[in-house]
């Protein structure tokens, strides 16, 4: 991280809201340094240098990783969203952090890209209220796109900021914001998304079994939950790459104990069988079964081959050994993932609030 000093922290997601207000706060003549926070659920610090480069930000990562795993384990005092998205308390933990940084390095406030009613419920009046409230940012805290529909902050208060140049944004509409963006000289414009993988229903079905059959799931849990293809049995869990590039995902996210599956003599996937409980044979040769389904030259050979098998090479902590097996798609075993239907279902089960976002 830089080590001068700014006038303020902003959040920053990419989006289009949170260019604007770091934007606007430094076209008043302040320094703003913006921080973009990393989970296994959002993040891309890797455009950070673009980001830099175009809109003319300083923008430094913050992993949150384990903090936002740990809210999750715990569950999210607010709720959870339409999915499996905890938007208040997420703005909570972030601006918590935010703080926490302003204090270490000497900012005077904070920034945020949030318009007032802009979302149902993470951006109402009263919510922005109750995070500002339990971030304890209550003074430091400055929106500057909606600022003129809000209280005054400490530093329009002060004077530090002028608080005739923010903004009144209301709304799902976007007129403002472009107009603002092409006063400015912006030529590149974010396209509208939410960026949260825990909103996104598919999602959901990869990390709910994540979240409720492991123990204590990590950030590398859910990081796992991100490749390739995903399946479950029970308390068996099976990650699959899909390419190379999984595949290599796969291969550095191994830990003691975890069993790697693959074809012996063909091209194959890895897969990576994480042994929440101990793994019989009978799983395991199911499991690369299914593997061996998915090596299209392995599938031909043991068409070919007297039994009708291939071997799959199944190696835990270092030692190997091989199981011969038919390669199968829809192996005996249920392997698969919860429906969404269930997903939400069990969230509603657990007796906790939710909100429509």
């Amino acid at each position: 991280m830089n080590t001068s000093t700014p006038h303020a922290f902003a959040l920053f997601s990419g989006g289009l809201d949170s260019i604007l207000a770091a934007r606007l706060i430094m076209e008043q003549g302040l320094v703003v340094r913006c921080l973009h926070f990393v989970t296994p659920f959002f993040g891309k610090p890797q455009l950070i240098p673009h980001w830099e480069k175009v809109y003319g930000l300083e923008v430094e990562a913050v992993d949150v990783g384990e903090a936002f795993v740990r809210l999750l384990r715990e569950r999210p005092a607010h709720g959870f969203g339409k999915v499996m998205n905890p938007c208040v308390d997420c703005k909570i933990l972030m601006m918590r952090k935010a703080r926490e940084l302003m204090k270490k390095w000497g900012a005077s406030f904070l920034i945020s890209g949030e318009v007032l009613g802009q979302r149902p419920m993470s951006q109402r009046r009263d919510t922005l209220n109750v995070i500002r409230r339990d971030a304890e940012v209550k003074e430091s805290l400055l929106r500057p796109l909606s600022a003129q529909l809000l209280d005054p902050t400490a530093p329009e208060i002060s004077g530090l900021v002028d608080r005739n140049k923010l903004l009144g944004i209301f709304g799902r509409g976007r007129k403002s914001q472009m107009a603002l963006a092409d006063q400015m000289g912006l030529k590149e414009i974010p396209t509208p998304a939410g960026g949260c993988k825990l909103a996104e229903k598919e999602n959901s079905r990869r990390y709910w079994p994540v979240l409720t059959r492991l123990k204590e799931p990590t950030v590398e849990d859910f990081e796992l939950s991100n490749i390739g293809r995903q399946y479950w049995f029970g308390d068996h869990w099976l990650s699959m790459g899909r390419n190379e590039a999984d595949n290599s995902a796969l291969e550095r996210l191994v830990r003691p104990g975890d069993a790697i599956l693959r074809v012996r003599d063909f091209p194959s996937p890895f897969a990576l069988a994480r042994q929440l409980t101990p793994w019989d044979n009978e799983t395991l040769q199911d499991a690369a079964s299914l593997v061996a389904s998915y090596s299209p030259k392995g599938v031909r050979a043991a068409e070919a081959s007297p039994d009708g098998t291939i071997a799959v090479r199944v190696q835990i902590n270092g030692e190997s050994t091989f199981v011969n097996v038919a390669p199968k798609r829809t192996p005996a075993l249920p392997w698969g993932e919860p429906e969404f239907v269930d997903v939400r279902k069990a969230i509603k089960a657990e007796n906790r609030p939710t909100f429509d976002e």
